[in-house]
């Protein structure tokens, strides 16, 4: 195995603390990963994993070579992409909310696909706190402040929110004409499946944002039935307005509160701070930005 392969191998076991998982991410038999890592530490004269029956986990010189790695291997990629003009292959591997990617990534995805025929494209759903490294996850899509250090965030634009209840709530709890009227409302309470806080309406009065804990029917975690369970007459909901926007126009939903927003929210792409990004992965994030812009109407 050549030395750039022999690097290949090497950050995957790293990444996933495993020979085993390693050599299925490469589509090689475990004997070879284990072979290449003796080889690689043989050459170097050095220990670079830490290995017991359980885990795999780098020395610290295995720790900086990794880095080196990283940066080598992503040089190479870069270079020769770049000097036989060729475009962006490989497996390009994204998380993102679900919602998120049923209207703002996959109705475009056969075009970007069209557009670079060689990436395979793998896309996880969720709004869990992802290890990118570990797992091997180049880069995922989230709505909200950021708050991973290790992480790059590109914002890619903002999410305008809307504050709706069905038509059956308004009538049996009342139309409230301002914050200071919802005494007495009931919320459709939303639960982060990634930090498991309760999630407060909030409203900007006079430039100044204002939360507001309700009492909530029912709680949920995703926002399908967050949405759902609004249109039953279960309570207030707030959520970004491209995902009600249908039952707001047919009337399953009514907007509420209209002169008091919610603050927009941001959404951002999330990737490791320790690597280059591919050439997959950077085009993958250009067109992203575009597909958001084209379609946040």
């Amino acid at each position: 195995m050549d030395k750039y392969e022999a690097m290949r191998v090497f950050t995957r076991v790293v990444e996933q603390r495993s020979f085993t998982k390693a050599a299925a991410d490469l589509a090689i038999p475990r004997s070879t990963a284990t072979d290449a890592i003796k080889q690689l530490e043989a050459r170097l004269t050095v220990r670079l994993l830490h290995r017991t029956t359980r885990h795999v986990n780098p020395t610290l010189d295995g720790e900086a070579y990794y880095q080196r790695c990283l940066l080598i291997l992503a040089a190479v990629e870069d270079a020769e992409t770049a000097f036989i003009g060729a475009l962006p292959k490989g497996l390009l591997r994204v998380d993102v909310h679900g919602t998120l990617a049923r209207h703002f990534l996959l109705p475009g995805l056969p075009d970007f696909l069209t557009r670079y025929p060689d990436i395979e494209f793998f896309m996880s759903e969720g709004d869990r706190l992802v290890d990118l490294v570990r797992e091997g996850i180049d880069c995922v899509l989230r709505v909200g402040q950021p708050k991973d250090s290790d992480m790059v965030a590109r914002r890619i634009g903002v999410l305008e929110e809307a504050t709706c209840a069905s038509p059956q709530y308004v009538t049996r709890f009342g139309l409230p004409a301002s914050p200071a009227d919802l005494e007495g409302h009931r919320t459709v309470g939303f639960r982060s499946s990634a930090t498991g806080a309760l999630m407060p309406l909030e409203f900007i009065v006079g430039g100044v944002s204002h939360r507001h804990t309700l009492p909530a029917t029912v709680t949920v975690t995703g926002a399908e039935s967050l949405v759902a369970a609004a249109r039953l007459g279960l309570g207030i909901i707030q959520v970004p307005r491209y995902h009600v926007a249908a039952d707001l126009a047919c009337g399953n939903l009514l907007a509420l509160l209209e002169d008091y927003p919610s603050p927009p929210v941001p959404v951002s792409v999330l990737y490791p701070r320790n690597r280059q990004l591919s050439p997959r992965v950077r085009v993958f994030i250009d067109w992203l930005g575009q597909e958001f812009t084209r379609r946040n109407v």
